[in-house]
């Protein structure tokens, strides 16, 4: 009864070997969206593919993945081509991936809002880095194609509005391959020229025509620009990283150009506003300094001119009186003390002054005679000294100290017992 039953092993091998065995599932091509994304370390690729109803696990071995020109990431539409297997060991079956290539306008849109966000956070779209449109440019620079309406509209929308402004085309491919090097050549060319102003951009088309400009390589060309920027790609509802990164963005070439360059008719009519009000200033000018300087002619000064001096005149004289009444004053006080110091004992009777002075002299001679240590000893005193120092009180000594005492005739040397 046994005989009948087989392994879960068996049966997964039977499976296989059917699936291997199908010419149908040697070759299959499939579409599908990824998810569940894994590159392995050893450079391997592990993923799901789904669309609206199914899903299928696939794997890619290095060796085909090292092909890949892109980074495979979740939500990316692709054509996968390969091989129909189970893997033994969870009895799945699944797609190994030969080839792998991105599937249109899906994965467009990924990478442009992948770039989007990057360049965003890196602060290429902040307001603080934009640059000023100049409002006279006297040299306008273009990138973009050669042959074309862009280039076409371009100059002719200059032309009819401010002739005066210099075109200068800087040729570069802008769509297919090696488009986005030529525009990011031409941006760095057209910088160093020295231009006022550039535009950079192309006519409408398809996404993948206008693919250039979303290309990272650009944005960061026209973010180093250092001559303000213009985009001008496509029509007005086509937006491109390079609209995001530059100066301005312009809906279309023809609105660029009219960005970039002021109308003649406008300027001058902005012209005739200003010499209308510079008139109208000039006038009123005039006016008020007319008015002025009759207010000036009319003052007291300028009628009778001599009436400053006559008042400079009065001030001066009236100071010179008060001058003269202060020498005087001087004098007389200089005058007065002289006749006091000449009546004065001093020079009445200078021989009481000296005699008073003699007296004076001899008073203070006998107090300092009454006061000499010499008389001090002469009365029966003696000053005792050691070692030149003298000896005001007992504790000054000590036993066998050597002392030298003064009497009035001599001195005697002694020591302490």
């Amino acid at each position: 009864m046994q005989d009948k039953y087989i392994t879960v092993t068996q049966l997964t091998r039977y499976i296989k070997y059917k699936i291997d065995n199908d010419t149908n599932l040697e070759e299959v091509y499939l579409k599908g969206e990824i998810s569940n994304f894994k590159a392995h370390s050893r450079g391997h690729f592990y993923f799901t593919l789904k669309d609206e109803g199914s899903r299928i696990s696939a794997i890619m071995f290095s060796s085909n993945a090292r092909n890949v020109k892109f980074l495979p990431q979740d939500g990316m539409k692709v054509l996968v081509k390969g091989k129909i297997s189970v893997f033994e060991t969870t009895g799945n079956y699944q797609i190994y991936v030969t080839e792998m290539t991105e599937d249109g306008l899906g994965n467009l849109y990924i990478a442009f809002e992948q770039l989007k966000k990057k360049l965003a956070n890196e602060g290429l779209f902040d307001e603080a880095h934009k640059k000023p449109i100049p409002k006279i440019p006297e040299k306008v620079g273009v990138v973009t194609a050669p042959t074309g309406a862009a280039i076409r509209d371009i100059t002719s929308t200059i032309k009819r509005r401010w002739p005066l402004a210099e075109v200068y085309l800087f040729p570069a491919l802008v769509q297919g391959e090696g488009s986005k090097e030529s525009v990011t050549k031409k941006i760095k060319q057209a910088d160093d020229f020295g231009c006022d102003v550039l535009i950079v951009g192309r006519g409408g088309g398809s996404i993948e025509d206008l693919w250039a400009f979303n290309e990272e390589i650009v944005a960061r060309a026209i973010y180093d620009c250092k001559t303000p920027v213009i985009s001008a790609v496509g029509h007005e509802v086509d937006f491109t990283i390079a609209d995001f990164v530059a100066d301005r963005r312009a809906p279309t070439p023809t609105g660029a150009a009219e960005m970039c360059v002021p109308n003649k008719a406008d300027v001058a009519s902005l012209l005739m506003q200003i010499t209308a009000r510079l008139e109208k200033d000039m006038h009123h000018i005039i006016e008020l300094d007319k008015n002025k300087l009759s207010e000036i002619m009319n003052r007291h000064i300028f009628k009778d001119p001599v009436s400053i001096y006559e008042v400079k005149e009065e001030r001066f004289s009236n100071i010179l009186d008060k001058l003269n009444k202060n020498i005087l004053l001087i004098y007389k006080e200089k005058q007065n003390e002289y006749q006091k110091l000449k009546e004065s004992i001093i020079f009445k009777k200078p021989e009481s002054i000296l005699d008073d002075q003699k007296n004076k002299f001899k008073l203070i001679v006998a107090k300092l005679d009454t006061l000499s240590p010499i008389k001090t000893l002469e009365r029966g005193y003696s000053i005792t000294k050691k070692d030149g120092h003298v000896i005001e009180k007992t504790s000054d000594v000590k036993k066998n100290d050597k002392l030298e005492v003064e009497l009035k005739d001599g001195n005697i040397n002694v020591e302490v017992i």
